[in-house]
This record gives C-alpha cells, sequence and structure tokens, in this order.
C-alpha cells in the first residue's frame, strides 16, 4: 500500500485521482502509525516551507519519515516534497528540513519572473528509474518560486534563469520539483515507474 502523506496540502486530490487512473492502491496517512505500515510513501507538496514543515511537526510524523526513509521505504516528494527533503529553504529560514540532502533551497534571482508556472523541459544528467520509458527531452507542468540547487543526487535539470534539480534520486528517495499528477502521459508514466518500483 502506497501512503499519501496527509498534511493538508493543495494537490492532495490531484495526486489521488493520478494514482487511482493507474490503480495503484493507496491510503490517506496522518500519523507514526500509517507511516509505519507504509509500502510506499509519497508527500506532496504546495504552498509555502515553513507551512509544511510545521504541520509535519504538529502531526508528529518527521521522526517516523526519516525513519521510513532512512530504513529504506521507497519515498517520493512532489515539489515542495522534494524540497522537504533538503536542510532548509530560503523561503523559511528558521525552518529545518528533513535534512536528507545538506544544501539549502534558494529563490530564485530576483530578475526571474516568479512564480515560474508552466511547462518546462527535463534534461536528464545521468540514469533514473523514473524516467525509464520516457521519450528524450519531455516536458513537464512547473509551479514554484524556489528551486533545489544541482547536487550529487540530481537525476534531471531543467533551466529557469538557473539550472535547477528537476528530480532526484538517491537510492530509495525521489523528488520531483515538477507535478507528475498533471504533467498529463509523461507524469502518469513517471508516478507508474514508482509505483512499479
Amino acid at each position: 500500500m502506497i501512503a499519501i502523506l496527509d498534511y493538508g496540502a493543495g494537490n492532495l486530490r490531484s495526486v489521488e485521482n493520478a494514482l487511482a487512473a493507474l490503480g495503484a492502491e493507496y491510503c490517506l496517512v496522518r500519523d507514526p502509525e500509517g507511516l509505519r505500515a507504509a509500502r510506499k510513501i509519497i508527500l506532496p507538496g504546495v504552498g509555502h516551507f515553513g507551512h509544511m514543515i510545521s504541520s509535519l511537526d504538529a502531526m508528529g510524523v518527521r521522526e517516523p519519515l526519516r525513519e521510513a526513509i532512512r530504513a529504506g521505504v521507497p519515498f517520493l516528494g512532489i515539489c515542495l516534497g522534494l524540497q522537504a527533503l533538503f536542510s532548509g529553504s530560503e523561503e523559511a529560514p528558521e525552518a529545518a528540513g528533513l535534512g536528507f540532502l545538506q544544501e539549502r533551497v534558494q529563490r530564485f534571482p530576483a530578475t526571474a519572473r516568479v512564480p515560474q508556472m508552466g511547462w518546462n523541459r527535463l534534461e536528464p544528467v545521468r540514469e533514473s528509474r523514473l524516467l525509464a520509458g520516457t521519450p528524450p527531452g519531455c516536458y513537464v507542468y512547473f509551479a514554484h518560486s524556489y528551486y533545489a540547487p544541482v547536487t550529487s543526487a540530481t537525476a534531471a535539470v531543467s533551466t529557469y534563469t538557473v539550472p535547477f534539480t528537476a528530480l532526484l534520486e538517491d537510492g530509495s528517495v525521489f523528488g520531483v520539483q515538477f507535478h507528475p499528477e498533471k504533467s498529463g502521459a509523461v507524469g502518469l508514466r513517471i508516478l507508474r515507474n514508482f509505483v512499479e518500483l
């Protein structure tokens, strides 16, 4: 069973709809017990970094989530869910992220029109299980004002005034800055690849 961590994110229903379209079994989880029973975990996210982190803490799921990820339970962070994997974000300097990656999420330069909303091209930098079966140079849908820097875990980048991590993969930890649930056939294929890991 795939656990969707429900902290009140606005894109929850569209993620549910995409998984249902794939025939995947999932449930909404709001407590540590649900996370401990999960075979896979999805953390969807939209909105403010600090709000997401404070919601995870208020629910008491930060450490159970970290424990599950460390134990090798496949994890997929979507948009803000990817950013949560980092040590923190310029959007909420006082809020500590999950800390699986030590870099910090940054705001796009002042010259950039934010948020970046729309389609952008994925540029793979190494092989990724999430991208299996997707066409080269495919486009996916983004909606964000902050970005994760390119790191050793980056599997694909996109560029919006600066190159940034569009998809990361590190063992059983996956993250996508874009919204696969809003990215048509390509997005569904990426979600299917995670479901079928």
